[in-house]
């Protein structure tokens, strides 16, 4: 039996696959527009996709896994390995107050853009750490 209540929620995976679309499309400073272009659907298609309330195909995943240049892995990378179950950590990284929407956001995407281009590993690991002393709080 099909719980009516159940059909109105996205799907965990179905919404950590749209979160993946979103961040990468993101990394490459690509609109939900131009993405939607390149598939041949609408915007509002793209959003639904990466808010997780439309399943992505496998032959629309595997389009969109080429457009944005990752395997089709990328999708499910720290995904749960059983419906329902959410990704590892996320839990936990709620809890202790992340951000987990910060790096698809506006600011994550640059910040992320600008730091791809550093090309010495020695300055990013600088800027790590420079990062983290600046982030560190008094109970540290």
């Amino acid at each position: 039996m099909i719980d009516k209540d159940n059909k109105k929620k996205p799907n965990p995976t179905d919404i950590h696959v749209g979160s993946r679309v979103r961040l990468r499309r993101n990394m490459l400073g690509m609109s939900q527009e131009k993405l939607g272009e390149h598939l041949g659907i609408t915007f509002q298609q793209i959003q639904k996709y990466e808010k997780g309330t439309n399943r992505v195909g496998a032959s629309r995943l595997q389009a969109i896994a080429s457009i944005l240049q990752v395997p089709v892995s990328f999708f499910f990378q720290e995904a749960g390995g059983s419906e329902g179950e959410g990704a590892p950590g996320f839990a936990e990284d709620r809890a202790a107050g992340f951000d987990l929407d910060f790096p698809t956001g506006p600011e994550g995407a640059q910040l992320n853009r600008a730091f791809a281009r550093i090309t010495d590993p020695k300055v990013r690991r600088r800027i790590v750490d420079l990062v983290k002393s600046l982030a560190r709080d008094d109970s540290d």
